[in-house]
């Protein structure tokens, strides 16, 4: 089977990461060229990947999504990494946008030995005052919004074997 196809039938969601294994800068930057190269509508790029590395910041993203959970856990599983994804609300394509760039870091997580999981309430956490405060620190001007955070890291297992597709999922119409 082509390599490719391999990567996107294998990938699984992780939801428990190694806290202790931080992944290498070179894996990382491998990780965000996919999602650079994911597709966007009229090729506008409308998309920007946010890599957090510092764990007090990755520890304060964490809090922040869990207060729009109404909990305390950790929602990104321990992942010593955080990848948000913006996009431009401007670009009428931005949440296809964002959501092209997510599927493409998650598939090449994958594709590189890590593991990673879509975790949602970014719109939420970046429309909140602090949100928008960090994303003034981080040189982030303009109309975007949250589409999500990808946990990225070493697994601490294997995730667990795909479930069967469902009888329906694909129609042919020839």
């Amino acid at each position: 089977m082509n390599e490719t196809l391999k990567t996107l039938e294998t990938r699984r969601s992780v939801r428990g990461f190694n806290t202790e294994k931080l992944p290498s800068d070179e894996l990382i930057a491998q990780v965000v060229k996919a999602g650079e190269y994911a597709p966007t509508g009229r090729g506008m790029q409308s998309p920007r990947i946010v890599v957090v590395t510092n764990k007090a910041v990755r520890d304060r993203l964490s809090q922040l999504n869990a207060q729009v959970m109404g909990t305390d856990t950790d929602p990104f599983y321990g992942a010593p990494v955080i990848l948000v994804v913006l996009a431009d609300r401007e670009r009428p394509t931005y949440l296809y946008d964002g959501s092209l760039v997510m599927g493409n870091l998650m598939n090449a997580a994958h594709a590189v030995g890590l593991g990673s999981c879509w975790i949602h309430r970014a719109k939420e956490v970046f429309a909140s005052a602090e949100g928008k405060a960090l994303l003034d620190q981080w040189g982030i001007h303009g109309n975007y919004e949250g589409i999500g955070h990808v946990a990225l890291g070493y697994a601490l297992k294997e995730p667990a074997a795909p479930k069967e597709r469902k009888e329906d999922y694909v129609v042919w119409v020839k």
